[in-house]
């Protein structure tokens, strides 16, 4: 199960790299090619950002990219290995000291959202990683996306412990230092390793309230698989970041969470099946790559609030 990450090789993979000019943002959007409409109208929001110079590539998971807007160059690959490989290959083919990792469902919500992510990195040479306020194209958007326990008002920043991935703003030199995202998840919770792996290399995260994202209020859990990995990826968390006592502890607490929202509905009940069958494989299989938090993190988490627990 151990993946080697797509960035391992590049320079700087191992410790931050030379300064890099913030202004130039690098931009890897990622698609399967299936949401032709959506992609476009992502396309066009980062083509419209004022005040940075951008460099857009878009990434093909198992799909050759077509049909792109002049200065959008494509990079095609072959097989779908996940969304965590789709964004690290993507890298290597654009320049910039800040990178925006785009899903093809997500859009920045105003022209000047790239250049005020740029001040705040300016501003912040700690700075690793932004997660911005996501607000939905239509209806509500979920609580799941204001990364806090307690969601409270969503216009409020704080520091982040969760990601939600779809439009992230990450400086090159924490990604680098982090390892790049964890390709063994392929699809879910890749977000959170990063953010602890972003932290632990002496960075910080934010969640920025008024830094704004659009995407549909789309429910991952209406497929099986999601509660699969859900379960399956919440053991390796803990099995590839923490020491013990954290590791039971973390892995505990969410598997009482999971039990206590799903006994009250029969959709919610339905899904244990799935999870449970994750949370096995979870044990039984190697997810390699182990490299647990410092104890400094892990106090810096809890003194921010967020101990490894939950």
């Amino acid at each position: 199960m151990t993946r080697t990450s797509t960035l391992a090789s590049l320079p700087g993979a191992t410790s931050p790299g030379a300064p890099r000019p913030l202004a130039d943002v690098g931009v890897v959007v990622l698609t399967q090619g299936r949401r032709p409409d959506e992609l476009a109208a992502g396309l066009a929001a980062v083509l419209g950002q004022q005040g940075v110079t951008c460099d857009v590539v878009v990434v093909g998971n198992g799909w050759e990219p077509t049909g792109l807007p002049d200065g959008v160059r494509g990079v095609a690959l072959p097989v779908d290995d996940g969304i965590p490989a789709g964004r690290n290959a993507g890298v290597p083919h654009v320049s910039g000291g800040l990178l925006l990792f785009l899903d093809d469902d997500a859009r920045p919500a105003g022209p000047d959202y790239l250049a005020r992510a740029v001040d705040l990195f300016a501003a912040d040479p700690g700075l690793g990683l932004v997660h911005p306020r996501v607000e939905a194209t239509y209806g509500e958007a979920p609580t799941r996306w204001v990364p806090r326990v307690r969601t409270g008002d969503p216009r409020r920043s704080s520091p982040a412990f969760v990601l939600w991935e779809g439009a992230t703003v990450v400086r090159r030199d924490a990604l680098l230092a982090a390892g790049g995202w964890p390709e063994v998840y392929r699809y879910a919770h890749e977000g959170i390793e990063l953010v602890w792996r972003v932290w632990d290399a002496g960075f910080s995260v934010r969640y920025v309230g008024d830094l704004v994202a659009l995407h549909p209020p789309i429910d991952p859990a209406r497929h099986a698989t999601y509660h699969r990995f859900n379960a399956r990826h919440r053991v390796w968390l803990a099995r590839r970041n923490l020491r013990w006592p954290f590791t039971w502890a973390y892995v505990a607490t969410w598997t009482l969470v999971q039990l206590l929202r799903s006994v009250g509905t029969p959709q919610g009940r339905a899904s244990l099946r799935p999870w449970t069958a994750g949370w096995w494989e979870g044990w039984r299989v190697d997810p390699g790559g182990r490299r647990p938090l410092r104890w400094r993190t892990v106090w810096r988490m809890t003194r921010l609030g967020r101990p490894p627990v939950v």
